[in-house]
């Protein structure tokens, strides 16, 4: 009977198109993606602009925020940030960037630690932080754009009170336009970001220059100061302890490697060793830090010195958009409406690159693990699952700015808290005795910044959490529901083992499942005793056994290299190292029979246990029950039962 196969429809194939839109050829990360071609890319200053949507639009809200958290100490604290950022987090990503030119970053490197299950639910929780930082990136983002248009003067009276609304239908917009098809637009972000730091640096000289012909602005200030902390000991210190809450300024790092792939480098760059993409990313993040330094001490002293400490607060004029309140104010509402478009751009620009960042990290690594669904290799549903999750932690949060800045924070300080762990154990195995030292004190501030943030904005790691556990519980299901699944992706044989496999050709091809013990004689010899009596078989010895050695069963896919040996002068055997006996096996018997256009028979004893804990042992462990695995493994591999190899079990 002859079956009609109907054609995916048009919705499905629309949003399954492509593996990523986001890999432009083929879209496949991690292990499987097509290698990057040399010299392709954009000069590292373009790149920058395409890095600082995400970390100079931040100057839309961190001023605020410092305001709020430091209080007149808000410029002290600054440079405390500042410290940190060109003494801490530089120096640790520019080691990044050297240890992972290819945007692996910092949770790669971990990666590379640990093996087995630990190493897996290390990552996965890594990429709980990550996307707890990307998505509150993209929440906050849209946040704070809707401030800025509704404390517009001109806009005030049409849109207060629909923050919200105007919240989700950004990040609906956002999402709109990746399920167009997103590619990176460097030229656009190099406007916005060219645009927006221009019309800051406006703000910023007209401020300064407020600040300096107004000498009693900072009489009153140092007066206050003093009159409020007391001698500059006592200011340090406070400032010390107060600048984990401005974290925010820290954000950024973690996309500059991201983005690392997208730079040129020199013409003598190879894929083994891009020198001149190492250099120019080192150059990206330095120019990116000195600039986004300067700008913070300068709008954090310019906006607590010029604006009254109650406009910082929620209801405030100043809330979540201090610089755009100092732009009206001594620039007037048209340049001060200029100042909000821009910024509004490039803060929906922002969250643009955070989908970009969550596009390309989720595929890099839950797909390889088998802890996705085959759909998370495509963008269209990772978007809409994406914006459905946004939607969420905009509503919880009340698409409030200062609410989603502990959450913000905490994802940012994990890690780069985790990479500056990565880089002190990687000078350490290079034998780099004063980088290990340096880049170990580095850890431990980060490692007490992380700690305070979390103690002093406990919902910041409770948002996270969610996102490891919601990670955590997708994966483990999608990996069950993945259990019977082929995914060996390649199988390669040596001259010995196609010799039997053509021997065996012209005959039945009959194989003998066999856990290694001994490897003498009289397993072997017992062996093909046992298979004989369980299936009633007449005395032959034309069988080859087949050995299969649980190398990581953490991994899901693998490529299976089969060797062929003789054995005490007389058995023949395959051994074949593999994440999993039973889809090893099932891969090795459909290779032969595309090979040789014969089916291929294999024979098992049966596992003695309880069923669901052998289950339980293949599903953790690779082994377990192997015979009934093998089968189900290949019935969905190949539905047609005639040219299915076959399975016996006695």
């Amino acid at each position: 009977m002859a079956t009609t196969e109907h054609p995916p429809s048009r919705l499905r194939g629309w949003m399954l198109q492509g593996l990523s839109d986001m890999g432009k050829r083929g879209g496949l990360t991690g292990p499987h993606a097509e290698p990057e071609p040399p010299h392709r890319g954009q000069r590292w200053w373009r790149v920058m602009c395409l890095t600082g949507v995400d970390y100079f639009s931040t100057l839309g809200y961190q001023p605020g925020i410092a305001a709020l958290a430091a209080g007149l100490l808000s410029p002290l604290a600054t440079i405390v940030l500042v410290v940190v950022t060109l003494a801490g987090a530089l120096p640790v990503y520019r080691r990044v960037a050297q240890e992972s030119p290819h945007g692996q970053g910092s949770i790669a490197m971990l990666e590379r630690l640990l093996s087995f299950w630990k190493g897996k639910l290390f990552v996965l929780t890594l990429l709980g932080f990550a996307a707890t930082d990307f998505l509150i990136t993209i929440t906050l983002s849209a946040a704070d754009a809707s401030t800025h248009l509704v404390e517009n003067p001109h806009l005030t009276a049409t849109l207060g009170g629909h923050q919200m609304l105007i919240t989700l239908i950004l990040v609906a917009l956002l999402g709109a336009v990746f399920l167009k098809g997103f590619l990176e637009a460097m030229g656009v972000a190099v406007a916005l970001v060219g645009i927006y730091l221009a019309l800051n640096l406006v703000v910023v000289i007209t401020g300064l220059w407020h600040v300096l012909t107004a000498e009693h602005v900072v009489t009153d200030w140092t007066n206050a100061l003093t009159v409020q902390h007391g001698n500059v000991f006592v200011m340090i210190g406070v400032a010390l302890i107060v600048f984990p809450k401005l974290a925010l300024g820290l954000s950024g790092f973690e996309t500059g490697v991201a983005v690392m792939p997208h730079v040129q480098g020199d013409d003598g760059d190879t894929e083994e060793r891009p020198a001149g993409r190492i250099r120019d990313t080192k150059k990206l993040l330095t120019t990116a830090a000195v600039i986004m330094s300067c700008f913070l001490i300068t709008t954090s002293f310019i906006t607590t010195l010029l604006i009254p400490a109650a406009e910082f607060k929620p209801g405030g004029q100043a809330n979540g958009r201090a610089l755009a309140f100092l732009a009206h104010e001594y620039l007037g509402n048209a340049f001060g409406t200029v100042y909000d478009v821009s910024t509004i751009a490039i803060l929906w620009f922002a969250g643009a690159s955070a989908m970009a960042g969550l596009l390309n990290l989720m595929p890099r690594y839950l797909p390889r693990y088998g802890m996705a669904p085959h759909w998370a290799r495509a963008v269209r549903p990772m978007v809409i699952v994406f914006i459905l999750i946004a939607f969420l932690v905009t509503w919880l949060f009340d698409a409030n700015v200062d609410k989603q800045g502990g959450a913000y924070a905490t994802g940012v300080l994990v890690l780069i808290s985790s990479a500056a762990i990565a880089v002190t154990i990687a000078a350490r195995k290079a034998g780099q005795r004063g980088w290990t030292i340096g880049f170990g004190v580095i850890s431990a501030v980060f490692l007490y910044t992380t700690v305070a943030n979390v103690i002093e904005r406990p919902d910041g790691v409770k948002i996270g959490a969610c996102f490891i556990a919601g990670i955590m519980l997708v994966s483990l299901l999608s990996r069950l529901a993945r259990s019977f699944e082929l995914r060996v992706t390649s199988v390669a044989m040596d001259p010995m083992a196609e010799r039997f496999v053509r021997d065996m050709a012209s005959r039945k091809i009959r194989f003998i499942a066999n856990e290694p013990d001994n490897r003498d004689r009289a397993e072997y010899r017992d062996k093909i005793e046992q298979i004989r009596t369980d299936n009633d078989m007449p005395e032959q010895e034309d069988f080859v056994f087949v050995e299969v050695t649980v190398a990581d069963p953490s991994e899901f896919e693998t490529c299976l290299t089969v060797r062929g040996e003789v054995l005490h002068n007389r058995y023949r055997v395959l051994t074949v190292e593999s994440s999993s006996i039973p889809n090893a096996l099932a891969a090795l018997l459909l290779h032969v029979r595309d090979l040789t256009g014969r089916t291929p028979h294999i024979f098992f004893e049966w596992t003695e246990g309880n069923p669901f804990a052998n289950f339980l042992r293949f599903f953790l462990f690779g082994q377990g029950e192997v015979a009934p695995v093998t089968r189900e493994v290949l019935r969905e591999a190949e539905p047609d039962r005639a040219r299915r190899p076959r399975v016996h079990t006695g």
